[in-house]
């Protein structure tokens, strides 16, 4: 038998959180949304620099801040862009991460935002924020390695 191969298409990519944060770990979970956001999605309206996602008291994720742009033809149907969504975990997966969010310096932060079998998913990982000094350390590193990859470049066509 041909195996199905698993479609995923990414929406948004959060490329601020892996420059600001060092993620240790990342989590996949779905996210509670109405017909109208959804039809935004899939013409790739969203934004997640600015979002972050809290556990709440009765052990319910939420993320703030995702920007998903009204939908044109969406009219009185249309949500707040802004608004509070809810995240959907497994409770397992919640009190391990309300455990490690205790610890000093650990915060949850998405990092992508895709369809997955025709499911908007969200990954969100456990980061620990950088220092200044670990930012110019990661950015010195990706110079070195562009330098050294346009190097074996040229090298190559010589």
């Amino acid at each position: 038998m041909a195996e199905k191969k698993e479609s995923s298409r990414l929406i948004a990519n959060n490329k601020k959180a892996y420059h600001d944060f060092f993620i240790d770990e990342t989590y996949e979970c779905g996210i509670e949304l109405v017909g109208t956001e959804v039809k935004s999605l899939r013409g790739g309206k969203c934004s997640i620099k600015e979002a972050w996602v809290r556990i709440d008291d009765h052990s319910e994720v939420w993320i703030y801040g995702m920007n998903i742009s009204p939908y044109e033809k969406g009219n009185i149907f249309n949500k707040d862009p802004l608004r509070v969504r809810k995240l959907l975990m497994h409770k397992a997966e919640i009190n391990k991460l309300l455990g490690k969010t205790k610890e000093k310096g650990y915060t949850l932060v998405p990092t992508e935002v895709y369809f997955s079998r025709g499911k908007v998913k969200v990954k969100i990982g456990l980061a620990r924020g950088k220092k200044l000094y670990d930012k110019r350390e990661d950015i010195a590193r990706k110079d070195q390695k562009r330098e050294a990859e346009r190097d074996f470049k040229v090298k190559l066509k010589v």
